[in-house]
């Protein structure tokens, strides 16, 4: 098995069952509702700079959340495409709570998305285009992320989207803005105890195409993922196999720990089985060669977190299920190459 690493320190809230039946609701409709305010505005991302700039392969990738480039705060061609069209276009969730969702619970006639990635989505409008509500969301499934960014239909996407060797073959992200890792979600009442041969002869739900699915494939592949266990069992969001879980159709979930506190949150039945086995960042993902707007982004990541508002954005939407004093309650020193 994988070796494991630092201890998240991670909790739920509890007695939040309604919040599970709203959420699983959302996680299976979510790709039949578009976002209220989303158009199929096609971005001009065609960026300027050297095209080497940008491209990593998987073979020479090295810590991918040290790949990014470094800040400035020019405007190119991918930059001047948002602020002629006068809008941003991001990819995030609508059903992970605390990242991205809609409150259940909201009185107002009308509930805007909110949560940890919002904010930062915002935060970037804001600095590029000089009002956080100059834009568009759209929500995109876990597996449809890489293609949303290269088909142009949004210029970014920031939704717990992991920064890996892989898919830097075909997306740019920015410096990392949280630590993270997988971890195991299962019943209390479970005989699983973490990523270990507890999960023999278990049936595991992960999202497709997440960085979870290629650690259980891989593993899986080299012998060392419990004999028995069963992967075949994916789904387009993440929180679906939460829904796959409370049906009794899986025995455990393998997802972000970041996301997984959330999960626990929204279901007092679950809980995190063991310690986190991998190490993970998350990024802001961009198209391609769209050099200026990486800089950019790296640059206004910068200043959100010397300013605070990373930390109050933390301290709103995730304390209450991570911890005030987890190892992820502060976000990630950047590296340039």
């Amino acid at each position: 098995m994988q070796a494991r690493r630092v201890r998240s320190s991670l909790r739920g809230w509890g007695g939040v069952a309604a919040m599970a039946v709203v959420c699983a609701l959302a996680a299976l409709l979510t790709l039949l509702l578009p976002l209220a305010g989303s158009h199929d505005d096609r971005a001009g991302l065609g960026g300027s700079g050297v095209a080497d700039a940008s491209r990593v392969r998987a073979e020479e990738c090295e810590n991918p959340q040290d790949q990014s480039l470094s800040p400035d705060t020019a405007d190119g061609a991918s930059v001047q495409a948002i602020k002629d069209r006068g809008h941003l276009l991001v990819g995030v969730d609508q059903n992970s709570l605390g990242w991205g969702y809609r409150d259940p619970n909201s009185q107002e006639e009308t509930v805007e998305l909110e949560g940890f990635d919002i904010d930062l989505a915002r935060r970037i409008a804001q600095e590029l285009l000089g009002a956080p509500d100059k834009i568009r969301f759209k929500a995109i499934p876990t597996n449809q992320r890489i293609e949303a960014i290269e088909s142009g239909r949004v210029d970014m996407v920031v939704r717990t989207m992991t920064i890996s060797c892989t898919r830097l073959e075909d997306v740019s992200f920015s410096a990392p803005y949280f630590l993270t890792g997988q971890q195991v979600l299962a019943p209390k009442t479970s005989p699983v105890e973490g990523y270990d041969e507890s999960l023999k002869g278990q049936r595991i739900c992960s999202a497709a195409g997440s960085t979870a699915y290629e650690t259980l494939e891989a593993d899986r592949k080299a012998g060392e993922l419990a004999e028995g266990a069963d992967i075949s069992t994916t789904v387009p969001n993440q929180l679906d196999c939460l829904v796959r879980l409370q049906l009794g159709e899986v025995d455990a979930v393998v997802t972000d720990g970041a996301l997984a506190a959330s999960q626990a949150a929204q279901d007092p039945t679950v809980a995190l089985k063991g310690r986190r086995f991998t190490t993970e960042y998350y990024g802001v993902a961009m198209k391609k060669d769209a050099d200026d707007l990486v800089r950019r982004v790296n640059r206004i990541l910068e200043e959100y977190r010397q300013d605070g508002g990373w930390k109050d954005s933390y301290d709103r939407w995730l304390s209450p299920t991570m911890g005030a004093n987890s190892e992820s309650a502060t976000p990630p020193d950047p590296k340039y190459r």
